[in-house]
């Protein structure tokens, strides 16, 4: 997920949130980053690559923002539109991201989101049969159960007063698989 803002500064700046594996491996330079959630989305484990996913519900999405700045904009976008776009199948919506600090004003996001019309999309599941096909797969960036894993930290760690109900019974149903 992206966000464009102009601030304060003479120079443009672009906003990158992530909601998934952004939130620990970004893979891009930046110049400072933000926690905090995008609404009108819900993190869903329904798409059928090996690393990404995301779809649109009335809920809200929390993750990282990123602040890139000069020639880091053109590589970021370079890198993630490969990424996200050709690679992962997403698409990009402008969004409005909230920063969790409290009296930071809110941001455009551009993010990138999974549709139901992507070749790849695998559609709801039960969290036993996601974390089932969860434990068995991997892809080029590593087995998904790292990405399931890592995420759940992030949201303990850096959200602890957030309730993902569908990401903690994903992770607690591929727990009992492999324990």
């Amino acid at each position: 997920m992206k966000l464009l803002a102009i601030t304060t500064s003479e120079k443009p700046s672009l906003w990158i949130f992530g909601y998934g594996s952004l939130v620990w491996k970004p893979d891009f330079k930046y110049k400072r980053s933000k926690v905090g959630y995008i609404e009108g989305y819900s993190r869903r484990f329904w798409h059928g690559d090996n690393f990404h996913r995301g779809d649109k519900d009335v809920a809200c999405t929390w993750g990282v923002a990123y602040e890139v700045t000069d020639s880091q904009m053109e590589e970021s976008l370079q890198y993630l539109n490969v990424r996200e776009a050709v690679l992962g199948g997403y698409v990009t919506k402008m969004v409005e991201f909230t920063p969790r600090e409290k009296y930071q004003g809110s941001l455009l996001a551009l993010v990138y989101i999974a549709t139901s019309d992507n070749p790849i999309y695998l559609g709801p599941a039960t969290p036993t049969e996601i974390a089932a096909q969860i434990t068995i797969c991997r892809g080029n960036t590593g087995h998904n159960i790292e990405y399931l894993l890592r995420l759940a930290e992030f949201m303990r760690l850096y959200c602890p007063e957030v309730e993902d109900d569908h990401l903690f019974s994903i992770e607690a149903a591929a727990l009992a698989l492999v324990i």
